[in-house]
This record gives C-alpha cells, structure tokens and sequence, in this order.
C-alpha cells in the first residue's frame, strides 16, 4: 500500500478514536501508535475524565504501545494523531524514540511539530523524529471546529 493511502488509512483509525473523546466531552483529538503495521496502542483525549494533565490521546497511546512491546524504547514506530502535538506529548515521543509522527489539523496555539516549536527536529535534543503534517487535515480542524463551536455556545 503507497505511504499515502497507509498514513490515510491510519488517521482514519485516529479520528475514530477522537469521537471518543468527543463522546465523553473531551476535546476530540485521537492518537493511534503502529508498529509495522500493527496496532500497538491507542488513546483518546481524556484529561477531564481522568482529572490528569498528561492523559492526552498521544500520552495513552505511547503507554500501551511501551506496555504492549514491554519496552519503553518505541523504535520503529509510527504515531498517528489528528491535532499537531503539544511540548508535553512530543517531549515523551523524543524519549521514547518513536521514529515518525504523522497528525492532520495543525496547531497554531500550542504545536510542537513546527507551528509553535519544532521539538521533533531540535539537534539539541538526543533524537530527532521525522514528521508529516496535513493528513486529512480538513476532517481533522472540522471535528475541533466543530467541537469548540458547541462548547462556546453552552
């Protein structure tokens, strides 16, 4: 399958996982981390659910993978999100050395893959991720759109 149809097909899979957060009245963004090809984590915003900072869609997806592979090392892993990530999440990608992230919608207000920061390209850091931006980034900025639409309106 070319790179193109795969990284769509997976960002598919992480705007599944971001109506779960919508679901629950989180802020609806979706991670999902592969592992050739394999799923071998997943998470959804759930910071309000869970009364935790860091329970962001990419940090849950990190925890499984480690915990899955028993190893908090994630060489070779691709990790698919559909909101640019933060400080936070692209520090804990750095650490555990995920090869590649691929998001949709950026982020103006906090993006850490080059909007606000670069984090995954910083030579200072001791690894470097490689990155693409804008998969699906239309279906991406229009469920955040349309999820802080509502909430202003409340």
């Amino acid at each position: 399958m070319p790179t193109t149809s795969l990284n769509e097909k997976w960002m598919q899979h992480a705007l599944i996982l971001a109506a779960k957060a919508q679901a629950m009245g989180e802020v609806p963004v979706g991670a999902v981390m592969v592992l050739n090809n394999v799923v071998i984590g997943e998470g959804w915003n759930q910071p309000i659910t869970h009364c935790d900072p860091s329970a962001h869609a990419e940090m849950i997806a990190l925890r499984q993978a480690a915990i899955r592979i028993n190893n908090y090392r994630l060489l070779k892993s691709t990790l698919y999100v559909t909101l640019e990530p933060c400080a936070m999440c692209a520090g804990a990608m750095v650490q555990g050395r995920v090869q590649k992230v691929v998001f949709g919608a950026s982020d103006p207000r906090a993006g850490a893959a080059g909007s606000v920061f670069n984090i995954f390209q910083n030579k200072q850091l001791n690894h470097q991720i490689d990155f693409i931006g804008g998969i699906l980034a239309a279906e991406c900025g229009l469920m955040l759109r349309q999820f802080f639409e509502v909430r202003r309106r409340k």
